[in-house]
């Protein structure tokens, strides 16, 4: 897979002569993804810098950036399954089924059970088609998604194919439910957690997200943006 820099990272030289690096970061909710890039090119001083798999701005955990020649290896780690700590919140919606967006829609959750509510997340187990957000980093025409959603746009979008490995329940109090999936790329865990809601009846909104891992990189082995500045 190539070297991957954790808690053991050198300094690099520059972008022609350097052969890059393989940074394990964890992101702090707030920051978008490109705002982590543009803090590590400011921290190492170089400019080819990218990231594999964008996280929402809200949302924390496992970021993997790339330097110098390694920005070609980018792809080789978006393909690779995801896992999420995932906290939602039952009985209130949102348009950008986060917490991102006010609620929009509040329903009843009175007589929802915790087995109603196990049995919803295990019924979303497995391969299934799944609809890209209007919140979302995704392109139709050349245009961002959340661009158009933030102009109050709704266009059509191209179902994508996805698979979920395992969602596993962690703690039910209503009206929170935590729990970890674990899935393909391409996955929108917020339109996963809206579509739950939906199946319940109650509708649903992410309240908080992490990603915990991709591939076999853990979060455990990242770097906060302090570290990297420390040792940078």
């Amino acid at each position: 897979m190539g070297s991957v820099t954790g808690h053991q990272m050198t300094s690099p030289r520059s972008d022609e002569g350097d052969l890059g690096q393989v940074l394990l970061v964890r992101k702090p909710a707030g920051w978008t993804s490109f705002d982590v890039v543009r803090k590590v090119r400011r921290i190492l001083g170089v400019k080819k810098v990218g990231h594999s798999g964008t996280l929402d701005p809200m949302a924390t955990g496992l970021l993997i950036v790339c330097t110098g020649k390694k920005t070609r290896e980018v792809g080789r780690y978006q393909d690779l399954e995801k896992e999420y700590h995932v906290r939602m919140v039952l009985g209130a919606r949102t348009d950008s089924f986060d917490a991102e967006t006010p609620v929009t829609e509040q329903r009843s959750i009175e007589g929802i059970t915790e087995e109603q509510i196990r049995a919803a997340l295990r019924a979303f187990v497995g391969p299934q088609v799944q609809l890209p957000p209007m919140w979302s980093a995704a392109k139709v025409g050349g245009k961002r998604l959340y661009k158009l959603a933030r102009k109050g746009q709704v266009v059509e979008r191209k179902p994508r194919e996805i698979f979920i490995r395992a969602i596993t329940p962690a703690e039910i109090r209503l009206p929170e439910v935590a729990f970890t999936v674990v899935c393909s790329k391409g996955t929108y865990v917020r339109a996963l957690v809206n579509d739950i809601g939906e199946r319940l009846g109650c509708g649903a909104h992410v309240s908080a997200l992490e990603r915990t891992r991709i591939g076999e990189l853990k979060l455990n082995d990242a770097l906060s943006i302090d570290e990297l500045a420390a040792k940078g």
